[in-house]
């Protein structure tokens, strides 16, 4: 067994898994950890990560628990806000240097075969043609393929942050803002899909925190069992029940709603639409949920590079 920490720096979390990775591959979870940091407050509007959204994220420091469970290697991948920000390659070598992690920003592609490799990684190989939906704060990657092979992948501009900020700002939000952001997502994922990928895909999976919150929601699952979560199938009519719900009500009565972080409540309407979006964009009505996204999938190529 190889033990390994991955933390994954992205737009609106940071998060950590520490796992036991056999040679045959499968992960033994030991730990896991997520923070909403909001790392690309206003990244799409300035430019540039701000001193704030540096602090938050310094301040969930991993440190401790990677050098408490004696991994013999570890990663840090950062995405969407890192890769956007004029100043995302000072912030990726302070992580680096500060944190003594091997620290790496992501590109849309390499962010896309990590998370497809960690979503597929334990399942049938006569798996059909799969879409693997990663949500994030500031982009949404696309994977298209078989087995634990991606045959097309692309990462879209439209993220919870991104689009909360470019479209909601009111609380509750607007009819008309609602309708903004989901028209803006729906010509994002049609204009970076190809009609013919599209069509190719029988079955999704749905990694990461709009995904799971969802079916979180969905179940009232309180306190979080993830377990629960990991395969649950999510209906699209579900999602458009909850995106109902949760528009209806401002920010403080989110931060009550079962089975929801508080901290999402800022960002969940917008990961709802956004949801919701790429089930029409494939022609599905029914996506799979699953646990097992980057962090799983950087585990795994750890433990292949040691």
């Amino acid at each position: 067994m190889t033990r390994v920490a991955v933390v994954d720096i992205g737009t609106n979390s940071t998060r950590l898994l520490v796992a036991d990775v056999s040679p045959s591959g499968s992960v033994e979870e030991l730990v896991r950890r997520s923070t909403v940091t909001r790392l690309g407050d206003r990244v799409d509007a300035t430019g540039s990560l701000s001193p704030e959204a540096i602090d938050r994220t310094c301040a969930a420091n991993y440190r401790r628990l990677i050098d408490e469970h004696d991994c013999s290697a570890n990663l840090a991948v950062l995405t969407s806000a890192v890769r956007d920000a004029s100043n995302g390659p000072d912030f990726t070598e302070r992580v680096r240097k500060d944190f003594s992690l091997d620290a790496r920003t992501l590109t849309g592609d390499e962010e896309a075969q990590l998370t497809f490799l960690g979503a597929m990684h334990d399942r049938d190989s006569s798996s059909a043609p799969t879409v693997v939906i990663d949500i994030g704060g500031g982009s949404t990657e696309f994977i298209v393929g078989r087995d634990s092979t991606a045959g097309f992948h692309v990462s879209l501009h439209a993220g919870v942050v991104r689009m909360s900020e470019r479209h909601i700002s009111s609380d509750p939000p607007a009819p008309a803002e609602l309708q903004s952001l989901a028209g803006d997502a729906r010509s994002v994922f049609l204009d970076g899909l190809p009609a013919e990928q599209r069509a190719l895909v029988t079955h999704g999976i749905a990694v990461a925190g709009t995904a799971t919150s969802a079916a979180s929601i969905a179940q009232e699952l309180d306190p979080y069992d993830p377990a629960r979560v990991q395969g649950y199938a999510l209906e699209l009519a579900t999602v458009e029940l909850l995106l109902a719900r949760l528009a209806d009500m401002n920010e403080s009565q989110r931060r009550l709603v079962v089975g929801l972080h508080p901290d999402r409540a800022p960002t969940i309407v917008a990961g709802m639409i956004l949801l919701a979006e790429a089930l029409r964009a494939f022609d599905l009505d029914c996506i799979e949920v699953s646990e097992h996204d980057i962090l799983f999938g950087g585990a795994l190529r750890l433990a292949e590079a040691g």
